[in-house]
């Protein structure tokens, strides 16, 4: 069986190559060809781990094309083009549509067309299937589950496959019964609308957690408690689970999750109860801003003027694993944060803009060196399993902010530092 993968962002990359994986064919479609020139060398714009490992493993089964009329070979194709969001976190589909209306007319009556992009509620009914049936063709909406910097393994092991259906006590036609058996996993079957909404509640849980886990392990510090010492005992709650999200962290950061907040504040268009939605986003904005709030709680406890300070940052990403900076918290802190320097190094990330005293190094001990305060902010793995001591030592005062307990706040007190970490005073 040949699949094919129209827009070849994050989503139809990693989707397509799990799909190769699994033994099948696959073409991915996209319109830039400086793109698919940089895929063929197996050069990619998204940073994933096990992503280059996996294109290595199936490129004998996967080729690329400008083409639309070349999806025409595949009796299944998925539309797996990311919809990005703008400042207000708001989506974007006018590039969706726009491949919607280039690759449709082009495939053989029949197939079968699933989109994978994350849309609101009622899109495919209003968008999609109308140009489907135009074209003959049979159309599907699937959930997509992917997790910046362990998409790979998700699209290669999934929990479950969510589908969207016009008729959900019909059988699933037969090339997609066949791509779902390849990955031997349950597979749901809902109306269109339905599943379109339960992307948007699983992130509506995920969110909760997150804001819980967050007040909570603020709330541990004030008390005197740790709150890592608190978290294994709800692990051990058959209600919450060992998987929960139960690290603090610094808010809610990415584009998924705050689009899909402010995608609900539509949908509900004034006639539901948006208080839980609203306190989301300022529990996640608070948070967001607790590097700033430390930063500061520690120059005014040292006595040093935030204009005359250094600071170094570790992490630009929103978190490990991932080049993204949407909403990142260390992208807040070094637009926010007051001082005469600042230096920030990530393993992958780039700053997005300049901003006024801010310069990206290429080292971790560049950004340390002649500092007051070092802030940690992205929870790389690079960071865990680095010694800190060389670093501290170039460092003017050893002021550090850890909030995710990169390195155990024992081994900071060893070296002399003053560290602030999340759910512990």
């Amino acid at each position: 069986m040949k699949v094919g993968f129209a827009g070849l962002s994050h989503l139809g990359l990693v989707y397509g190559l799990a799909t190769a994986a699994k033994g099948m064919e696959v073409l991915g479609f996209d319109a830039d060809a400086k793109l698919l020139a940089a895929l063929r060398r197996g050069v990619f714009p998204v940073n994933e781990p096990g992503l280059k490992k996996l294109w290595e493993e199936t490129r004998g089964r996967v080729s690329w094309s400008d083409r639309p009329e070349a999806l025409a070979d595949c009796g299944l194709v998925f539309l797996s083009l990311d919809v990005v969001t703008d400042a207000r976190d708001r989506s974007d589909p006018r590039p969706l549509e726009k491949l919607i209306c280039s690759t449709l007319p082009r495939l053989r009556a029949g197939t079968v067309v699933v989109l994978l992009s994350q849309v609101d509620p009622g899109f495919t009914r209003r968008i999609l299937f109308p140009a489907g049936k135009k074209a003959g063709l049979r159309v599907f909406y699937q959930v997509e589950t992917l997790v910046f910097g362990r998409a790979v393994e998700r699209a290669l092991q999934p929990e479950r496959f969510i589908v969207g259906s016009v008729n959900p006590s019909a059988p699933l036609p037969e090339p997609l019964r066949r791509w779902h058996a390849a990955f031997g996993c349950p597979v749901l079957v809902m109306g269109l609308e339905s599943a379109e909404l339960c992307k948007i509640a699983i992130n509506f849980f995920l969110v909760s957690s997150v804001c819980t886990t967050n007040t909570l392990a603020e709330v541990a510090a004030l008390a005197g408690a740790d709150w890592a010492e608190i978290a294994p005992a709800l692990r051990l709650d058959a209600r919450i689970g060992p998987k929960a999200y139960l690290n603090p962290g610094l808010g809610v950061g990415g584009g998924n999750l705050p689009r899909d907040l402010q995608t609900f504040r539509r949908l509900a268009g004034g006639q539901a109860d948006l208080s839980l939605v609203d306190g989301w986003l300022g529990c996640s904005g608070h948070h967001r801003d607790w590097a700033t709030r430390s930063y500061q709680r520690l120059l005014r406890d040292a006595g040093i003027s935030p204009r005359r300070a250094k600071v170094g940052v570790w992490g630009l990403a929103y978190k490990e694993d991932t080049a993204f900076v949407k909403n990142s918290p260390s992208l807040r802190f070094l637009e926010k944060a007051t001082a005469a320097e600042k230096a920030v190094y990530d393993p992958v990330a780039l700053l997005p803009k300049k901003i006024r005293g801010v310069r990206q190094v290429g080292q971790m001990a560049d950004a340390c060196r002649g500092a007051d305060v070092l802030a940690i902010l992205t929870p790389w793995p690079e960071f865990r399993q680095t010694d800190p001591a060389p670093a501290l030592q170039t460092m003017k005062n050893r002021y550090v902010l850890d909030p995710y307990r990169v390195i155990p706040i024992t081994r900071w007190r060893e070296l002399g530092a003053t560290c602030l970490t999340l759910g512990r005073n």
